[in-house]
């Protein structure tokens, strides 16, 4: 058996084994819930691994190696901080979001603004997500030519047919799992590279006899991570780490996590994890500076053509087909780990956002589970296809990153914060920092001469990075000002956001339940009732006795009783009776057009109270379709 058959072999039974992950996930797939945010059941070592893994991209490592090599520790303001720093700063916000009834950004910007904002965004999104899924595909691509010498298109079929197999199957709760099994193999693969790498280079050497003794020999100068200058430093990190807190998907792990508590020390802890691998990468870069110096003496950028894959170069002139073959497969989980996250992630928005927020509101569970199947071969597929006309790596991650932030980062962020932000303000930002942004990309790639630095950066610092400091400022001039020009929010769309909103809108109309009754005893029988972390999950599914016609069944029921609102669409109907919105009982079509699904995800200490609103909600939604000649009851169980 020679390496590639080797390699392929290896290869067949890591799939197989993350498939098998996607199957075992496949039986719990019942709501769109489910499927985009693991039924909001993760705990803290799948955050923390699966946030550290979906970032660490076999391209991105490869990059990084390569930067480190030519500009040493100066050059982790391009990507290696950003990284660290973001998911930091999204443990801090966590409280502020994790609680928000929301699957998607846009989603979370409809209800914060209208509907008008939701499929801008979500198409956005989509977008970001497809080029970084392109950046996974594009350095297994390097890896697999110059291990095997395969065509990229090989590279691109292996991870689009993999990760189509387990995502589509088992939906967020596979990637969070096989995400933990990837990152497993790649943290150990960096790790023995570091080790290697230094050992290769001080063996060979009668000079340089130990690690200490080599990485004494590195200039000071390297180490120096200031070394470009604070006013540098300060525009890498105002021009890359808005775009990266606001990307969707670590979003969507905290929206899937079983509590606050364990997302915020889910995200500390993917934050020190990718730490750990970029040590790695350090170190690596330190042992392949030593083996190869003509590549640093070379500089940057005249070097990174070399630098980039100087890791795969080693490997392959070092180390047996079995050793190479177990190489591939540690970057092929790079490779996949962050695929699965974008493509879930951006699949989100295919498939809520657009599908069945505008095109279908009145799907069925059921119809909503292909849908989202669908939306994910979607993702891949428009990643495979874009992988062969982008040529960079960190480019496709970085222009898919200034997009996001000139974009939507005032919007999404000021919403949170800001209660006078405005509807037309978040559109006037959206619009203005998108058509400048991907202007000022468009016109510095056009004039940018081949292996030049960036034409915009020659102009004045403050325009590197595609200029991006200057589209996020354009947008936030038209988000702050237009807000200020414009009529507030409506108090429905500012509920979910501030405490203070909710209070004026909610329902105060105390409500009494006899628990003692037996349509009431009855009616726990048939709730499900699950206790994860600081919420429970209460379910209560029932089938009405005729087809419901679900826009005239939610007009009639908002009418009837104005408690019920739908800040996001048809789709889903809150009763919004108290400040906690997650906690408010919310109704959706079940899996077929008879049943409607009742939720809600109160505290822990309030679960016997929020019961008893289940019921209300019950008594009020079975009113609303008896007047239109619908019975919705509770089976009786005795």
């Amino acid at each position: 058996m020679d390496g590639y058959q080797l390699f392929m072999a290896m290869l067949a039974v890591y799939i197989c084994g993350l498939i098998g992950i996607g199957w075992y996930f496949t039986k719990r797939q019942k709501t769109v819930t489910d499927f985009w945010l693991a039924g909001r059941k993760i705990g803290t070592i799948g955050i923390g691994f699966s946030s550290a893994a979906s970032w660490l991209t076999a391209g991105g490592i490869l990059a990084v190696i390569g930067f480190f090599m030519l500009l040493g520790m100066g050059s982790i303001w391009g990507f290696v901080a950003p990284n660290i720093l973001a998911l930091l700063i999204i443990a801090i916000f966590v409280k502020k979001f994790k609680n928000l009834p929301a699957i998607t950004q846009a989603e979370l910007l409809e209800q914060r603004y209208s509907s008008a904002i939701r499929a801008p965004v979500g198409i956005i999104i989509t977008i970001v997500m497809i080029l970084f899924a392109v950046a996974d595909i594009k350095g297994f691509a390097l890896v697999l030519q110059i291990f095997y010498g395969l065509d990229p298109i090989y590279a691109a079929l292996i991870v689009a047919l993999a990760v189509s197999a387990y995502v589509t199957l088992g939906g967020l709760s596979a990637v969070v799992w096989t995400d933990v099994v990837q990152f497993v193999f790649l943290s150990i693969f960096a790790l023995a590279m570091a080790f290697l790498a230094i050992g290769t280079a001080t063996s060979g050497s009668a000079d340089i006899s130990s690690a200490s003794d080599l990485i004494s020999t590195v200039p000071t100068d390297w180490w120096n991570p200031f070394i470009i200058g604070i006013p540098m430093v300060l525009i890498f990190v105002f021009a890359i780490i808005p775009g990266w807190i606001t990307e969707q998907d670590p979003w969507q792990k905290v929206w899937a996590a079983k509590d606050s508590t364990s997302a915020r020390n889910g995200l500390v802890l993917g934050s020190f994890l990718v730490t750990v691998v970029f040590t790695a990468c350090a170190f690596i870069a330190i042992g392949l500076n030593s083996l190869y110096p003509e590549i640093s003496a070379m500089g940057f950028p005249m070097g990174m053509a070399q630098a980039e894959p100087a890791l795969l170069t080693f490997i392959v002139e070092t180390f047996s087909p079995a050793v190479i073959g177990l190489s591939a497969i540690g970057l092929a989980a790079a490779s996949m780990s962050c695929a699965d996250t974008f493509a879930t992630s951006g699949a989100s928005c295919v498939s809520r956002d657009i599908y069945q927020r505008f095109i279908k509101p009145d799907a069925t569970m059921k119809q909503m589970l292909t849908i989202n199947r669908l939306s994910v071969l979607f993702i891949v597929a428009a990643a495979t296809v874009s992988s062969f006309f982008i040529n960079s790596i960190i480019d496709a991650i970085h222009i898919a990153t200034f997009i996001a932030s000139a974009s939507y980062f005032f919007p999404l962020m000021g919403g949170l914060y800001w209660k006078r932000a405005t509807k037309e303000g978040a559109l006037a930002g959206l619009v203005i920092g998108a058509v400048a942004q991907i202007s000022f990309t468009v016109y510095d790639l056009l004039m940018t001469a081949p292996m030049a630095p960036p034409y915009l950066e020659t102009v004045h610092p403050i325009l590197m990075s595609h200029g991006v400091i200057v589209g996020m400022g354009l947008s936030g001039i038209a988000f702050f000002g237009v807000s200020l020009l414009t009529k507030p929010s409506n108090v429905i769309n500012l509920a979910p956001f501030f405490k203070d909103a909710a209070e004026e809108l909610a329902s105060h109309d105390a409500q009494k339940v006899d628990d003692q009754s037996s349509e009431y005893k009855n009616f726990l029988k048939t709730l499900d009732e699950q206790i994860t972390g600081e919420r429970a999950h209460l379910h209560l599914r029932l089938e009405a006795s005729a087809t419901v016609n679900w826009s005239k069944f939610v007009g009639q029921l908002k009418q009837a009783y104005p408690v019920w609102v739908t800040p996001t669409g048809l789709d889903s109907v809150y009763r919004l009776i108290q400040a906690d919105m997650l906690a408010c009982v919310s109704i959706t079509r079940g899996e077929n057009e008879k049943e409607i699904w009742f939720a809600s995800e109160p505290p822990v200490d309030s679960v016997e109270m929020q019961k008893k609103e289940v019921f209300i909600a019950f008594k009020e939604v079975s009113k609303a379709l008896e007047d239109v000649g619908i019975l919705l009851s509770i089976p009786n169980e005795d």
